[in-house]
């Protein structure tokens, strides 16, 4: 009884929630404008302000950002590239032009100790076809999945409709094989998960996951992840109601942000 009364949120909860991914999404627009309005130096590394560019230097203005408006911040992934093909790879090293950087920002509001999570995805120059086609498919698995959500369905429910899309366009899930080629690319995880007071709270929009109660927050973000192209993610976070989801989101979703 204890952990469904923590997972239903109340109004002020949500409030909480919805101020936490105000601030979330601020720093992402932030991050994924630096990466989109920096400079390419003729090796394809990126520059701001006349320094190269790079995730450890993006992460720290990410958390700076977040210091200022009362946020604590675990580290951030900003994983470009291969890097990305790897979905809990915090990201190291120089961001570099045409290769996606997946943002993902999860800060703790240090007034209510609640939490936003978002993620997306950034490319700066030129898109490559491949990454676009990553992308659009991303986009509409997460519509599915937020379109899944309402009180009474499950976890898996939801998962189901993400892989619907994933597999419709000829992508794959769960991990590749050992012998899997370059070319292989999929969703490996779940589409999503509780949060609250924790990043990661019960339920899971996964196999197994159990039935969705009003005022559940999750997040939702689906992904693709291959070594060929690196991976594209984006994450928004909804609350369940009876007659469908709300979401938290309204930033941008594209991956060119100039």
């Amino acid at each position: 009884m204890g952990v469904l009364s923590r997972r239903a949120k109340d109004t002020q909860e949500v409030e909480w929630l919805q101020s936490a991914q105000r601030a979330t999404e601020d720093a992402m627009r932030m991050a994924c404008e630096t990466v989109a309005r920096a400079s390419a130096d003729a090796n394809g590394v990126l520059h701001h302000h006349g320094e190269r560019l790079s995730a450890e230097h993006l992460r720290f203005m990410i958390d700076v950002h977040l210091l200022k408006l009362g946020f604590s911040n675990p580290p951030s992934i900003v994983a470009c590239g291969a890097q990305g093909a790897d979905c809990h790879e915090h990201g190291h090293g120089d961001l570099r032009t045409g290769q996606p950087v997946i943002v993902d920002i999860f800060p703790r509001c240090q007034k209510t100790f609640y939490n936003g999570d978002c993620t997306r995805t950034v490319v700066h120059g030129e898109v490559h076809p491949e990454v676009a086609r990553m992308h659009s498919t991303v986009l509409e698995a997460k519509r599915a999945a937020i379109a899944a959500v309402r009180t009474g369905v499950t976890g898996e429910d939801v998962h189901r409709a993400t892989l619907g899309v994933i597999h419709a366009h000829g992508f794959a899930s769960g991990m590749p094989p050992a012998d899997a080629p370059d070319t292989w690319c999929g969703m490996t995880h779940g589409t999503g998960h509780g949060i609250g007071l924790d990043v990661h709270e019960p339920p899971l929009l996964d196999f197994k996951g159990p039935m969705l109660v009003t005022g559940d927050a999750l997040t939702v973000e689906p992904g693709l992840y291959g070594r060929a192209h690196g991976g594209v993610r984006v994450e928004d976070m909804v609350i369940v109601g009876v007659d469908g989801a709300t979401n938290l989101n309204s930033l941008f979703e594209g991956l060119s942000w100039r």
